[in-house]
């Protein structure tokens, strides 16, 4: 699977690609990852990629030229991509679903955002989604395009060694946060492992993981077990229908 990530700075993205999951994965040749200096595609001497806003307001704005040219050259070196996310804000979340979607893509481009924005040409007629990691604002869209790329690779196979950890993994199991984990020692400061999981009755410890899942869940994230419900309807009704 290919990345190609279009950032003003591409020191803030390519450090944290040289750790961990992502970085095995590229060592391997599984993934095939690109960082790519937005600078490197304006035309003029002073490598220019911001603006003042039309119509006036703080800021600057990214402008459309370098972003569209960037992918026109993705597109001649690299083949065309099979989605261009602008990260923003205001774009849809990034949830399981979202990054499980993006996993069966081949090639994604990912265009960091900056300052006040991006012009508008380019969410309406360059990128095919936009997308935010959570209702609240960073510098830049660096933070964001890793986070996604680390969220959509884990998804892709080969990329984590146990794929069995990635099936389980908060969110995975029917849209519950996991359940709690414990290793050892059993005795820790007077503080115990509960004793169904050292009792080596597999569907007991099965039972109590997903009661506790359920649990959490129903404690912390109240709406997702909505959400569930709400698709189970769903999918009844179609399987009626």
């Amino acid at each position: 699977m290919k990345f190609d990530i279009v950032t003003i700075f591409p020191k803030m993205v390519e450090g944290p690609l040289q750790e961990g999951i992502v970085a095995r994965a590229i060592a391997r040749g599984v993934l095939d990852v690109r960082v790519h200096d937005l600078r490197d595609f304006t035309a003029d001497r002073h490598r220019v990629v911001d603006d003042m806003p039309f119509g006036g307001g703080p800021g600057m704005v990214l402008k459309p030229e370098p972003l569209f040219v960037a992918v026109d050259r993705i597109r001649e070196t690299r083949g065309a991509p099979s989605a261009v996310i602008l990260t923003s804000p205001d774009g849809e979340r990034l949830t399981h679903a979202v990054a499980k979607r993006l996993s069966a893509r081949d090639h994604i481009v990912i265009l960091c955002g900056r300052y006040e924005g991006v012009d508008e040409r380019v969410r309406e007629h360059l990128a095919t989604d936009t997308i935010s990691i959570g209702d609240y604002v960073v510098s830049g869209g660096e933070l964001p395009a890793l986070v996604i790329v680390d969220a959509v690779a884990r998804l892709v196979p080969g990329v984590v060694g146990d794929e069995s950890s990635v099936a389980g993994d908060t969110f995975a199991r029917d849209g519950l946060l996991d359940f709690p984990q414990y290793t050892r020692p059993a005795e820790f400061r007077g503080m115990g492992v509960p004793p169904v999981l050292l009792s080596g009755h597999h569907a007991e410890i099965e039972k109590w993981r997903r009661e506790q899942a359920m649990a959490r869940t129903r404690r912390h994230r109240p709406d997702l077990l909505a959400n569930g419900a709400e698709r189970a309807t769903k999918r009844e009704r179609s399987e009626e229908s």
